[in-house]
Formats: C-alpha cells, sequence, structure tokens
C-alpha cells in the first residue's frame, strides 16, 4: 500500500472513531490539527507522511479518557500494523503521540525530532485563540464542571494524577495551561500564530470578567 492511501485509509478511520465526539477532541479538531501540521511543515525540513499520520492519530488513544494516567497506544499501533506501515514509521509516530500532551505540566513533553515538534505545535495551536476556548468549554462540559467559582483559585498540579482528579472550573484552565502555551510553542512558524490566538484569549477573559462582575462601561 503506498504511502497516499495509507493516509485516506487513516482518515477514514479516525473518523469513524471521533466523528461527532463531545469533548472537543473530535474529527474536526484532528482535521484542524492535520492542515495546521502541514502548513507548519511545508515551512521546515520534515518528513512529511510522519507529520500526516501523526496529527491524524494522536487522539485515538488520548491518555485523558483513558483509567490509567499513561498514554496506551495500542488501538493506534494495531491499526498502523494492519495498513502495514514499516516498523521505523510507526516507531516513530508512537513515540511522538506517548509524549506530546501537556499532561498538566507535570511531566517532560519535549518533542526531539522535527516532526514531533510540528505535530505538537499544531495540536497546541487548536487548543489556543477562538477555537481553543470554545473547545474549553466543550471540555468542562463533557465532564461536568462549573464554568466559573471565584474562590477555587488555579492549581499548581504536581501529579497526573491531580491533573485528572482536580474538582475544578473551566476559566482555571486558561491558567493552569492554555495560556502557558505560547511561550512553548517549538517552530518559529508556530510561534507568530499562537501570538494573535493567546491575545484574543486574554481579551476574552478581560471581557468574561468584566460581565461576571457587572462592570458596565460609561
Amino acid at each position: 500500500m503506498d504511502k497516499a492511501l495509507m493516509i485516506e485509509k487513516t482518515k477514514e478511520f479516525v473518523k469513524n472513531k471521533l466523528y461527532g465526539e463531545g469533548s472537543g477532541h473530535d474529527w474536526f479538531h484532528i482535521e484542524r490539527v492535520y492542515n495546521l501540521a502541514k502548513y507548519i511543515a511545508e515551512k521546515e525540513n520534515a518528513d512529511f507522511f510522519i507529520v500526516e499520520m501523526t496529527a491524524l492519530l494522536h487522539d485515538i488513544d488520548d491518555w485523558k479518557f483513558s483509567k490509567g494516567n499513561d498514554t496506551n497506544t495500542k488501538v493506534t499501533e494495531n491499526f498502523l500494523k494492519s495498513i502495514e506501515v514499516d516498523e521505523n514509521s510507526l516507531e516513530a509516530i508512537i513515540k511522538i503521540i506517548k509524549t506530546m500532551s501537556y499532561k498538566g505540566g507535570v511531566v517532560d513533553s519535549t518533542q526531539h525530532t522535527i516532526e514531533g515538534k510540528i505535530v505538537q505545535d499544531a495540536d497546541r495551536l487548536d487548543a489556543i485563540g477562538a477555537i481553543g476556548i470554545a473547545r474549553t468549554f466543550a471540555y468542562g462540559g463533557s465532564k461536568n464542571r462549573l464554568m466559573y467559582d471565584p474562590a477555587i483559585k488555579p492549581m499548581d498540579f504536581t501529579s497526573l494524577e491531580e491533573v485528572k482528579n482536580a474538582e475544578n472550573h473551566t476559566i482555571n484552565h486558561f491558567y493552569e495551561k492554555l495560556l502557558k502555551l505560547k511561550d512553548l510553542m517549538n517552530t518559529e512558524t508556530a510561534k507568530k500564530i499562537a501570538e494573535k490566538r493567546h491575545k484574543f484569549m486574554e481579551e476574552f477573559l478581560e471581557e468574561f470578567y468584566s460581565e461576571w462582575n457587572n462592570i458596565m462601561d460609561n
């Protein structure tokens, strides 16, 4: 099977798995990350096949929805074997997926290949800006979280267990993760995109607090 067909098969597989998922990790998130990753890869000396396949598959075994705290990539690995992806490519894809998640900032998610840096950047870009705000509230709703409670302050996580089990609200997620992502981008292309999206989040929060506190403009 040639690589172009592998990518098409992968798109079909992922769409069937994630279409209609309600936490913000649906097929359209994957599609946006895929397109962003390709855009960034065009400006870098990267292996397009690894970038495209990793971008498409990065949420199939998402650790946030598993019982444990580690990323178990069994489903992804079995799929890659089923379409006969070569061993070196499979290992490269899986290594990126296992290490790219932010996980509350309590693990080392440093990427050591340009392909990993690109896909991580694309995924993080989709977590900020207008789409990132929408996804954050979609995820909070899927977890039955409060939108905001002024009495509950942002947390400094020390373990993955805390990240998964924290009694928290959605606004805190901006301070615990989203507002930190701009300075964690790997590529110059992503850094430029992140600047605008970060600023939009800051403006959103300013307006949110203004409305929450019933502060009227003169």
